[in-house]
């Protein structure tokens, strides 16, 4: 790991770019702490200047209430290569939800599985750096993002012990046999009304987790429009299992 920059932001935090290996990525931590901060990996889509706003946001709200926080860029987004696999599975998955059609479970496999498997082992490894530095320390919690990717780090990442996951992409099915295999402590978010997502797949899915503590919020409104306080529910959640 690489420190690229570094600024101070308002509200005792400070933020510094990194790299791992030709990935880039963000830590935020606060600006002077007693003892190593406990550590949020914050997921997103993709995309992290375009994540940034919102990224920061989350950030701001988990280092106030003592967390370290961190993110990486997602394979095949930002200024990472594209893959041309991908990019056709995107454009068929576009064109099925443009025509009102459903989509095929082979879409969602040739869109999701790849990106999950190339991603897992970058979050594990960025995880390895992380908990190298002595800023910061165990345990760890892993917010948001793509659901799919969350449910495998959660299978394979013992140093994950809770995880708030949001439900809004597709998750291939192979994906749900996975799910049965989740135990730590879950906190899923769904709007209700998101048009891009198939409610009942994550209904399914949530049924599916096989953690004897999870909850499931589920709030009205489209994709964007999970409320405020989902925040603070979030924040009381990993005070609960992450310090």
């Amino acid at each position: 790991m690489r420190f690229t920059s570094e600024q101070r932001l308002d509200g005792g935090v400070l933020e510094r770019e990194f790299t791992l290996g030709e990935i880039p990525g963000v830590l935020w931590t606060p600006a002077s702490a007693p003892a190593p901060a406990p550590l949020i990996l914050v997921g997103h889509p993709g995309g992290l200047r375009r994540m940034y706003p919102r990224l920061v946001a989350r950030a701001r709200h988990c280092v106030a209430e003592g967390f370290a926080a961190a993110t990486l860029e997602l394979p095949g987004s930002g200024d990472r290569p594209r893959s041309a696999a991908a990019e056709e599975a995107r454009a068929d998955l576009r064109r099925a939800l443009e025509a009102g059609e459903p989509v095929d479970d082979e879409i969602v496999d040739r869109l999701v599985l790849p990106l999950v498997d190339k991603a897992v082992p970058e979050w594990r490894a960025a995880l390895d750096a992380l908990l190298a530095l002595p800023e910061i320390g165990g345990p760890v919690g892993y917010a948001g993002g793509v659901i799919s990717i969350g449910i495998r780090l959660a299978v394979v990442e013992p140093r994950i012990s809770a995880a708030l996951l949001f439900a809004g992409s597709f998750v291939p099915r192979t994906l749900f046999e996975q799910a049965r295999q989740v135990t730590i402590p879950l906190l899923v978010l769904l709007q209700w009304d998101d048009e891009g997502n198939d409610r009942q797949l994550a209904l399914d899915l949530f049924d599916a987790f096989g953690s004897t503590e999870k909850t499931l919020h589920a709030n009205m409104g489209g994709h964007t429009g999970v409320p405020q306080f989902e925040g603070d529910d979030a924040n009381r959640f990993f005070a609960r299992h992450v310090k």
